[in-house]
């Protein structure tokens, strides 16, 4: 056998060739087909596309409202002023300017510093106008700049407000004249665009109106209308048709009703359970303002009773006619008359003069007193909101009993205990019998709706299509990266690669056909193995049937022991 091995390596001619140079990856891809290139090429664009996009999307980052519902005027110096301020931002319909999460509060203050945005109160004048005058300015130019000066302020003012974004206030201030009753009253009207959300209780649109009327002289308060951006009617002067009461009555009428049911709430809950009582109170209110005077007059009478005088007069008048004269005429007739005297002891009187006879007299005497009599004055105002009527209707649960074998039922409220029920809402309500108040108790089963739960689709969550959303963009460029890679520069790539050696067993078509170079300092090539040798091809199959036996052969001669 060894003779046979060395019999055909000596017969075997031994060539020895250089090694051919290996190409380099460039004159590889140029030696792809137009068609691998070209695929090549469209890839690398592809990712350099996708790989810019995800960049830039990145680094815009999260964008929050600046301003909404900017006007185009106000939105314009926004932008004007964010494009100075080399801010990046966006815009969206509605007046919706967007800019950088971290920036926010910080620009809000910059802008506002500067006035921006200005809002509609922008074009509103103050008395700020009335510096302004001219020469030939005449009396009438006066008044309406004085008007235009107070509706301006009067803007500014309500604006102020933090549930108001724009107003707009008119007067109307008539001329007055020298005649007094042909003098017309001013009135006021103002518009109100409030932020979105928003509303104004009554107390509001009350202070709106009473701040109009206490700028104005003579402005009654009733003549001042307050209508919202809708053209609803804010300020309520007058009453309601339906109900024939003002807002205010009305108001008072529902906290009473409210206020009841708060009283029977807190005290039936704790009884029948929550969920289980339902109550209305209707309460007739008298909102009729009446007043009446009345005067009594009576003597005073009583035994114990002294009159009172209240006045005395009295008249006395004598009316009488002269006597004519009697005696003896002459000088004694001259003479006064003296005093009578009675004769003694029946002697004759002396003559006596001349005296005037006797005349007829009248005495009359009247004497009137008025006494003091009692009177009465008896002002009545009647009382405005007091109640006239209670009216309660109360709704009890029927009650869950179960019985000892685990049965539940709903059973009705026992008649005691809705007597002692009524009785409880009767206290509370403060039950008035005699003025017609009622009060009605009853006991009825409460439908309950049955809301079937609906399955929605776990690919229709709000939280995943939310999610969806946000992340399609990064992952439509991801994709796009990745098909650009592995569908197009990838294969390009792997035809461009050098071969990789094949892998075969240890025999001797290994020894004689290695492809590696020899050992050595000059790097000796591979020996070209003879193409057609019988004496090859036997040792070649004596090789592979005789794996063993070759193996020892070959380390015989390696070691130079003799077989």
């Amino acid at each position: 056998m060894d003779n046979a091995l060395s019999a055909s390596a000596a017969a075997a001619p031994v060539m020895i060739t250089p090694v051919d140079a290996q190409p380099n990856f460039v004159q590889r891809l140029n030696g792809l087909p137009l068609r691998s290139k070209l695929t090549m090429g469209a890839g690398l664009l592809a990712l350099a596309g996708a790989v810019l996009a995800i960049t830039l999307w990145s680094s815009q980052g999260d964008y929050r409202p600046l301003f909404t519902g900017l006007a185009d005027k106000d939105g314009g110096a926004v932008i004007g002023q964010l494009s100075a301020m080399q801010v990046p931002y966006k815009h969206e319909a509605g007046g919706t300017i967007l800019v950088p999460a971290g920036q926010v509060y910080e620009l809000r203050m910059k802008l506002a510093a500067q006035g921006l945005p200005k809002g509609g109160t922008g074009n509103a004048v103050g008395f700020e106008l009335m510096d302004k005058s001219s020469i030939g300015q005449t009396q009438f130019n006066e008044r309406l700049n004085f008007q235009r000066a107070l509706e301006g302020e009067l803007t500014r003012t309500i604006t102020a407000m933090s549930d108001v974004a724009d107003a707009r206030v008119h007067l109307a201030m008539p001329q007055q004249n020298g005649f007094f009753r042909e003098q017309q009253k001013p009135s006021a009207s103002v518009m109100l665009t409030l932020r979105g959300g928003r509303t104004l209780d009554r107390s509001q649109v009350a202070g709106i109106v009473h701040l109009v009327s206490s700028s104005v002289p003579e402005l009654n308060p009733k003549a001042v209308s307050v209508l919202d951006q809708t053209g609803a009617l804010l300020s309520q002067t007058g009453a309601d048709p339906a109900t024939g009461l003002d807002g205010q009555q009305l108001q008072y009428k529902q906290q009473i009703e409210a206020g009841y049911n708060k009283r029977i709430f807190e005290l039936l809950e704790p009884v029948v359970g929550r969920e289980n009582l339902r109550a209305t109170v209707t309460a007739d209110v008298d909102f009729s303002q009446t007043e009446a005077t009345a005067e009594e007059y009576r003597p005073n009478q009583g035994p114990n009773t002294q009159a009172a005088v209240r006045s005395n007069q009295s008249n006395e008048s004598t009316n009488g006619n002269a006597a004519p004269p009697t005696g003896v005429p002459g000088a004694a007739t001259n003479q006064p008359p003296v005093p009578a005297t009675a004769p003694v002891n029946g002697a004759s009187a002396p003559l006596q003069a001349a005296q005037g006879g006797a005349g007829n007299t009248s005495n009359r005497r009247e004497q009137v007193t008025n006494y003091e009599l009692d009177k009465t004055v008896r002002v009545t105002r009647g009382a405005v909101g007091n109640v006239k009527r209670l009216n309660a209707a109360i709704v009890v649960n029927h009650r869950s009993v179960t019985d000892a074998k685990g049965k539940t039922t709903n059973q009705p409220v026992p008649a005691e205990e809705i007597t002692r029920l009524t009785d409880l809402v009767k206290e509370a309500m403060g039950f008035n019998a005699d003025r017609g108040d009622s009060v009605k108790v009853i006991s009825a089963p409460f439908v309950v709706d049955k809301v079937e739960p609906t399955d929605v689709p776990f690919y229709k969550q709000p939280w995943l299509i939310d999610i969806a959303r946000s992340a399609i963009v990064p992952l439509a460029f991801v994709a796009i990266a990745l098909i650009a890679v592995f569908g197009m520069i990838r294969p390009a790539i792997k035809a461009a690669a050098p071969l990789p050696p094949q892998d075969k067993p240890e025999t001797v078509d290994e020894v004689v056909d290695d492809t590696e170079l020899l050992p050595g300092p000059d790097g000796m090539p591979k020996l070209e193995a003879p193409v057609h040798s019988e004496k090859l091809e036997r040792a070649r199959a004596l090789a592979r049937d005789n794996p063993v036996a070759v193996a020892n052969i070959m380390r015989d001669w390696m070691s130079g022991e003799a077989a």
